[in-house]
């Protein structure tokens, strides 16, 4: 196989602001892989995130260096290509993803088949994607919802002083399903006072409240509250399971987080093994690699696949988005083609 790579730049509507950073751009990267006859090309993509240590450059040189590794492998042995590569990049965890990608949708495309026909999922089990505002002054919060108020679930995001009271604020523009993610910036303390008061207002679960590794504190108010806790940065890939199971009640699998969809896949039985839940999410991405993970939808309890709509400029289209339900196409591999086609 040939790899080929470009950087994708993408903008994103609003200022995208979480508990620790904010941003107006991400700086993704595109690959391709091109089969020995050069008729048929799988793509993928890589949004890395600072939090795990990646970003556009590293994933490029990770890119530039996998290239002689696959030169000669067959697109077909994705087990073992990928392991190779995890053995090789053990910190690139979003390069390795767009590999993975980009090796199913060249396989499928080789089959001539849709990517949810090769890992034999139904594609007809839709689901309702939440829709991300992210933190910002209470005026722009209010602004933001206004936009999408009639959309039926949003995922807030949260972490600080004002939480519960920005909640209540949007509460009275919409009545969509909330979901809240403080992407660890709560502390143990105020947090059940905190997590009552948003069950009154229709908060249906909350992402990571704490940072890394507050496994205590997260039990301690799995038992004391009843929205249900996700793990997010907490979990990155199938290891780190089984440790989670008595102190979350469900984990987010992001592609991007844990390799691609091979991983994914073993993350998502590990936890239903032991009893958790299912979120598969994302980070901002373009339509390559949200697609590739709605295909994976009907494993799932949760969907928040909205990264390409958090953007302006995205160059792709794959996965159907109307009125918060996504579903798949019907075309061969992920289904994703350039705008222009």
């Amino acid at each position: 196989m040939k790899v080929s790579f470009h950087p994708l730049d993408l903008k994103l509507k609003h200022t995208f602001k979480i508990s620790r950073e904010a941003k107006d751009t991400q700086s993704n990267v595109i690959v391709s892989l091109i089969d020995e006859e050069g008729n048929t090309s799988g793509i993928g993509e890589a949004a890395p995130s600072l939090f795990f240590r990646e970003n556009q450059t590293n994933v490029i040189e990770m890119f530039r260096q996998s290239a002689g590794l696959l030169r000669d492998k067959n697109p077909f042995d994705i087990e073992d290509i990928t392991a190779q590569l995890k053995e090789k990049f053990p910190g690139n965890a979003a390069a390795r993803a767009a590999i993975d990608i980009a090796l199913h949708d060249l396989v499928s495309k080789t089959l001539k088949i849709p990517l949810y026909k090769l890992l034999g999922l139904n594609p007809h089990h839709a689901m309702v994607t939440s829709f991300t505002i992210g933190m910002d002054t209470m005026e722009k919060m209010c602004e933001k919802i206004e936009e999408v108020k009639d959309l039926p679930l949003l995922k807030i995001k949260v972490g600080c002083d004002d939480d519960v009271e920005i909640l209540k604020e949007l509460r009275k523009i919409t009545m969509a399903v909330f979901r809240v993610d403080a992407n660890t910036g709560w502390t143990e303390e105020g947090a059940i006072k905190r997590l009552h008061r948003m069950e009154e207002l229709g908060v249906e679960l909350v992402e990571q409240p704490f940072p890394i590794g507050n496994l205590e504190s997260l039990a301690r108010i799995k038992n004391k509250v009843k929205i249900p806790i996700f793990a997010d940065e907490d979990v990155v890939d199938s290891k780190d399971i089984p440790r989670l199971i008595n102190a979350v009640d469900g984990i987010n699998i992001k592609l991007m987080k844990c390799g691609g969809i091979r991983e994914a896949l073993r993350m998502i039985h590990t936890a239903r093994a032991h009893g958790l839940k299912i979120m598969v999410g994302c980070n901002i991405e373009s339509s390559v690699s949200i697609t590739a993970a709605a295909h994976l939808m009907s494993l799932a309890d949760y969907i928040d696949l909205d990264g390409n709509l958090l953007v302006s400029n995205d160059p792709y289209e794959g996965v159907y988005f109307e009125k918060g339900w996504l579903s798949l196409p019907e075309r061969e591999g992920l289904g994703v083609r350039l705008k222009t086609e």
